[in-house]
């Protein structure tokens, strides 16, 4: 009888106590994936690749039409920036361990910032070597808080991403990998009704 009671003196203060605990209003995201590699006769993947997103998490809380439209569709995202980090918080981080391919284009393996300039036709995913301020004060000149004080000097990449406006609404933003394959897939954004792809393939 004394555990069944200490056992339900625990649910009770079980959510009790999460509700107590600070919570990011953007809590912090994780995206990742394997490529590459295959399924040995064991049932082990071996061989494969990394990629792995840090993000973080804006919830809509109600909100709608976030992206707005016309010559202003994106701005809402920007408050004095000059484009969407992608996220909230901290500047959004990709990390490969192998080299990819963005069309044409060769991204080498490593950690980089990502950003998209918004357009309502189409989005342009950039990838940069800016570092990464832990806070906003943070005084370093090689570093971004978001993609405050961006330039684009440390580009290493961009390329389009297709966008579309769906009849589902993501309360939470995602950042995903969709229609993988072990050659590559699509790099997929979601906030909102709105969705941006970016397909990529692993370099040869």
């Amino acid at each position: 009888m004394l555990r069944v009671l200490t056992f339900a003196a625990f649910l009770f203060v079980l959510p009790a106590s999460l509700a107590g605990q600070a919570r990011l209003p953007s809590p912090r995201g994780e995206a990742t994936t394997q490529v590459g590699g295959s399924y040995n006769a064991d049932g082990a993947y071996e061989g494969g690749w990394w990629i792995v997103v840090d993000y973080g998490r804006p919830i809509l809380r109600g909100r709608d039409n976030m992206f707005g439209s016309g010559d202003s569709y994106g701005d809402g995202f920007l408050l004095g920036a000059p484009l969407w980090r992608i996220g909230a918080n901290q500047s959004t981080r990709f990390h490969a361990t192998t080299d990819l391919m963005f069309g044409n284009q060769r991204l080498s393996a490593g950690e980089y910032t990502i950003f998209a300039e918004l357009d309502e036709d189409e989005w342009t995913l950039i990838f940069s070597t800016w570092d990464v301020k832990d806070t906003f004060p943070e005084r370093n000149p090689n570093a971004l808080w978001g993609s405050y004080g961006y330039t684009d000097e440390k580009d290493v990449l961009r390329t389009t991403m297709s966008v579309q406006t769906i009849a589902r609404s993501a309360d939470q933003l995602i950042i995903t990998f969709t229609d993988m394959t072990q050659q590559g897939g699509d790099f997929t954004i979601w906030f909102d009704d709105q969705l941006a792809t970016a397909p990529f393939t692993v370099a040869r």
